[in-house]
């Protein structure tokens, strides 16, 4: 694509002023390479788009961008002051445009896609994973992008990077053209809040918007719960057909946003009292895993999952009916279901010696997902339950600090708080936060460094005991102060195991 015919793909003109005329004139007849709003990243022939953040405003590096070879600057309007040697086209939001023009580059992938979209609190990377999972079980090769990773249909997981869930729009329109050239014809995307309110999925043709269910999370960015249902609500607004938790009282919101819908519920019913299209019945867990009875448009019929945790049935069930509904039968779905294998760092258990006590990883960081992941281990936990967990710093929302910890010590026998991402926050007053939530109980201890606390948690387990590492799950780094790290939480808990045997 060359640059006046995306100008013209915008509807923008080489203008300082908000323009008047849709055809664009006096723009050099350049070849686009790409898109970016990074100016670390521009590459000759890029266009660079100019976001006043919160720290830095774009516009600071124009000279940066120009002798770095970019062709074109897209912006709200040069600030006083500031000048650009390359054509400015002025945008009414420059997160939009860059989303905008990302997906023009990328030649608009996802309308070459089955697309599945998972937003929610909590559950939207299991829920993702088993989505793709049963969708390839019904022969659609199917990519993946998820918080985990993301996979073309080869299967192989890579890495962002990033460390959020959602990447960037010009990354997520380049990973879908991948996937669309390796012959992917679905492909199931986590939309966290963040994503929609920033634009990173603007562009993105939804097939399904599939809703987990939303607690208090992320208000350190939204301000408000209200802001951050607002957010979530986009993606069913979007979708062609929404795959919603009848479970969950938000959900009374959401009813008629999508041209068509389904439910789903563990309890059997929706919020509003009628029976959801999608139940689960009979929940039991046994040591294999999860069974359970499913009613269904499909049918009624028995099924098996190879998780722990009773909470993972209605990330069955959301998959299910969105794979569903890209055609997949009631015969792929219980084959499907029964062959999963699970989501790297979610209940994940690490092998260690059979005399040992039994860890798992989970990225459980959440009040709510906490409670899940502490109240499904008791379950079948022998001895004791440990927990090890943090809160993030910086400008992670503070207010779960304490919550987490009364949790943590309300669930478990013993609790150890330590680092996690604590950024430019004083650890020490993440860690006494997070003590004030034990109130008057005294079954913790606050070891700083993460690595040592691990051993020391996995040292002090005894046969039959359960210790559940939360909050990293499958997260690649550490953001120690200015610091980041490189961080493998199973690999510390293998170390942690070995150790026990020296």
């Amino acid at each position: 694509m060359r640059l006046p015919e995306l100008a013209a793909a915008l509807h923008l003109l080489p203008s300082d002023p908000p323009p008047t005329d849709p055809a664009p004139t006096g723009l050099p007849d350049a070849p686009v390479g790409g898109v970016t709003h990074n100016a670390e990243w521009v590459q000759p022939g890029d266009v660079f788009v100019a976001i006043r953040g919160a720290r830095f405003d774009g516009h600071a590096f124009l000279a940066q961008v120009a002798a770095a070879g970019a062709v074109a600057v897209l912006g709200e309007g040069l600030p006083p002051g500031a000048v650009s040697t390359l054509p400015y086209l002025r945008v009414p939001h420059a997160r939009a445009a860059l989303a905008d023009a990302a997906a023009a580059l990328a030649g608009h992938p996802s309308r070459e896609l089955h697309v599945v979209g998972v937003t929610g609190t909590d559950g939207k990377t299991t829920t993702s994973w088993l989505a793709r999972h049963l969708l390839r079980a019904a022969g659609l090769s199917t990519g993946l992008l998820s918080t985990v990773g993301y996979e073309l249909p080869d299967g192989a997981l890579r890495h962002f990077p990033a460390h959020f869930t959602t990447p960037e729009a010009p990354q997520v329109q380049r990973t879908l053209r991948q996937m669309v050239t390796a012959g992917a014809r679905a492909v199931v995307l986590e939309a966290s809040s963040h994503a929609l309110a920033l634009e990173r999925v603007r562009g993105v043709d939804w097939d399904v918007a599939v809703w987990t269910h939303l607690s208090r999370e992320h208000l350190d960015f939204h301000g408000t719960v209200e802001n951050y249902f607002a957010e979530k609500r986009k993606l069913v607004e979007r979708a062609r057909f929404a795959v919603l938790n009848a479970d969950d009282p938000w959900t009374a919101r959401l009813r008629g946003l999508a041209p068509d819908e389904t439910t789903y519920s563990t309890e059997g019913y929706s919020s509003e009292g009628g029976a959801a299209d999608w139940s689960a019945q009979d929940i039991g867990e046994r040591a294999t895993g999860l069974h359970f009875a499913v009613t269904s448009p499909l049918g009624s019929f028995q099924a098996a999952l190879p998780m722990i945790g009773r909470f993972n049935v209605a990330n069955a069930l959301a998959a299910m009916a969105a794979a569903a509904h890209l055609g997949a039968t009631q015969a792929q779905l219980v084959a499907g279901l029964a062959s999963f294998r699970g989501v790297p760092g979610r209940m994940e258990l690490v092998p260690g010696p059979g005399d040992g006590p039994r860890v798992i990883v989970d990225f459980a960081h959440t009040p709510p997902s906490l409670e899940k992941a502490l109240s499904t281990l008791r379950a079948t936990t022998g001895g004791q339950l440990r927990v090890l967990l943090g809160s993030a710093g910086g400008p992670r929302d503070p207010s779960k600090r304490a919550p987490l910890g009364e949790v943590a010590t309300r669930l478990a026998d013993h609790a150890v708080f330590t680092e996690e991402d604590h950024r430019d926050t004083p650890l020490a007053d993440i860690l006494r936060e997070m003590e004030r939530g034990a109130g008057p109980r005294t079954n913790f201890t606050s070891i700083p460094d993460r690595r040592e606390a691990i051993r020391q948690i996995i040292r002090s387990a005894q046969p039959g005991d359960t210790v559940l590492l939360a909050g990293k799950g499958p997260e690649d780094t550490l953001e120690r102060g200015q610091e980041t790290l490189p961080w493998n939480e199973v690999q510390e808990a293998r170390e942690a195991l070995a150790s026990r045997l020296g």
